[in-house]
């Protein structure tokens, strides 16, 4: 259990929370482990098998207040929300937006291309670190490739081609990931391609445990603006699936996510012991892992970074609820173009 930036994680299955007054209780094996007052939380993310009263269920929607359920891995499962907010008025430009082919493709490929370029970035950084001169050699040349793609995205005529071209980048990425490791840490996380359900080793456990946080932020940010997580405009739109979230996950991906699982890793604050094996080939975070990275995450997000396009100091947490403003802005017509989040 960890309370960081007023939002209370429980990673330890089975446990119960429920409403005492004006306070949350968190109850294990019948035995109160904590209580904390009811207004010093906005958001609750639970991981396995964590229950809560009805009565805090029925607080939470009257209040607002995020709850979040993910199953042990960091796989998003529900959430739950209350009254629909925001402005109609966006949505339904949202909604006419999805509708024109043209715009959806334009935003579709300004995703893409924010991806690719951070992707490019942390390579990038990788070769200028390393002290090998072949991995820096290696690093360097496939991030060249990775600026062919991008100036490939213009090209591309429909959404298909363009998922294409990003599924493409995204494997030349990964195949290069794993040299920005330092050398004594990948005999304990070997990687050879992205597997995610499940993972297969200790690096996609780690990762996809990072994109489940962020993903769960992205889509936290779309629904305090008022957009609706689940129309997006690169992902396919599917019963349940926040496509819109996930767009918006893309620009995170590397600067936030991969970057931070590489540091843990090489800094040694991520070991063999934070793991689980489980039958049937699945690596997972063990309750100590999770705890470990949920702390790290949250270290980061407090840090601070000048925005690229705002060019104002602003905490590494808000960058989501930004780009998400600065995306209805672009659906509203008040601005020309949307500019996704591009990692210095």
């Amino acid at each position: 259990m960890t309370v960081l930036q007023n939002t209370l994680y429980v990673t330890t299955p089975d446990a119960y929370l429920r409403l005492e007054g004006e306070t949350v209780c968190v109850m294990i094996e019948e035995q109160k482990r904590l209580q904390v007052p009811l207004h010093h939380l906005s958001a609750f993310v639970l991981f396995d098998h964590v229950m809560l009263s009805p009565a805090l269920l029925g607080r939470c929607a009257e209040d607002g207040r995020s709850v979040v359920w993910l199953s042990r891995s960091g796989q998003f499962r529900a959430r739950l929300e209350g009254p629909v907010s925001g402005n109609i008025l966006l949505r339904q430009a949202q909604f006419r937006a999805a509708e024109d082919a043209v715009l959806t493709l334009t935003l579709a490929k300004t995703t893409v291309a924010g991806k690719l370029r951070n992707s490019r970035q942390l390579l990038m950084r990788g070769a200028r670190e390393t002290a090998v001169t072949e991995e820096k050699e290696s690093l360097v040349y496939a991030a060249k490739l990775l600026a062919n793609q991008i100036r490939k995205i213009p090209q591309a005529g429909d959404l298909d081609r363009l998922r294409g071209l990003e599924g493409d980048a995204a494997r030349l990425y990964f195949e290069a990931l794993p040299q920005v490791m330092k050398p004594q840490a990948r005999a304990d996380f070997p990687f050879e391609c992205r597997s995610r359900r499940p993972p297969r080793d200790r690096f996609n456990a780690l990762i996809s445990f990072l994109y489940a946080l962020a993903m769960s932020d992205c889509r936290a940010s779309l629904e305090t603006v008022g957009l609706d997580p689940q129309l997006g405009f690169l992902h396919a739109v599917r019963p349940g699936r926040p496509a819109l979230a996930l767009d918006l996950l893309e620009e995170f991906r590397a600067p936030l996510a991969d970057r931070l699982a590489l540091t843990l890793i090489n800094r040694g604050q991520i070991q063999v012991r934070h793991f689980d094996e489980r039958e049937g080939g699945a690596v997972l975070l063990n309750d100590e892992g999770r705890k470990s990275v949920i702390t790290a995450w949250q270290t980061r997000k407090q840090e601070e970074i000048i925005h690229p396009v705002l060019q104002q100091n602003v905490p590494v947490g808000l960058l989501p609820h930004l780009q998400a403003r600065l995306l209805a802005r672009r659906l509203r017509g008040d601005v020309a173009h949307y500019v996704p989040y591009l990692q210095r």
